[in-house]
């Protein structure tokens, strides 16, 4: 009996310190620091094109901050960002102040060891559909969690056209194919009035 009574408090126990622990791991963007100053080589407006264009992102503890202010920072993770105006009207992009429930940046572009400095050359990835995006950099805590951040100014956002899957071979095999059938159904038409006529 008494030994059924531990089991239960022990397990109340670690079940509270679950439920607190996950507790303290949410992160909202109203009230992280904005302590990284974060660039893209993209100019605003300019198209970059999935699987070709390659974007240089950097980012730094911005100068401003007083020293040590990064001493937590024990990764930053970088992601690709929809614009506002390409979030209107989709809810599946919709920015919310809850990170874990954020939308608004759903593309990696990569997760590293904190350096105080950094800087990744990126290739945009085919699967990155077409809209129009800013970069964000996160700084993480040893647990994971956001507790800094930078982006570029949505403002200078750029455009990604994401690959369409009908190439030029596709297009000329399309056009050989379509000729062909109305070139066969000519045959045919033709030869089945000359054998009405016979």
């Amino acid at each position: 009996m008494a030994r059924q009574g531990m089991v239960t408090a022990l397990l109340l126990v670690v079940l509270a310190a679950g439920c607190c622990a996950s507790a303290g791991a949410v992160a909202y963007l109203s009230k992280l620091p904005v302590t990284l100053d974060v660039t893209a080589s993209p100019s605003p407006g300019q198209v970059l094109h999935a699987g070709e264009d390659v974007i240089t992102v950097t980012w730094a503890l911005n100068a401003s901050q007083p020293a040590g202010k990064d001493v937590d920072y024990k990764n930053v993770k970088v992601s690709l960002c929809y614009a506002p105006v390409s979030q209107k009207e989709r809810e599946w992009r919709k920015t919310h102040d809850d990170l874990k429930k954020d939308k608004t940046c759903q593309f990696k572009v990569t997760q590293q060891a904190y350096p105080g400095t950094g800087k990744v050359e990126y290739r945009v990835a085919l699967d990155i559909p077409t809209a129009t995006y800013y970069v964000r950099a996160y700084a993480l805590d040893a647990s994971g969690t956001q507790v800094a951040y930078g982006q570029t100014a949505p403002s200078s956002a750029f455009n990604v056209v994401s690959i369409t899957g009908v190439t030029t071979s596709i297009k000329v095999a399309a056009g050989v194919f379509s000729a062909f059938s109305v070139a066969s159904l000519a045959f045919f038409f033709f030869i089945e009035k000359r054998k009405k006529n016979n």
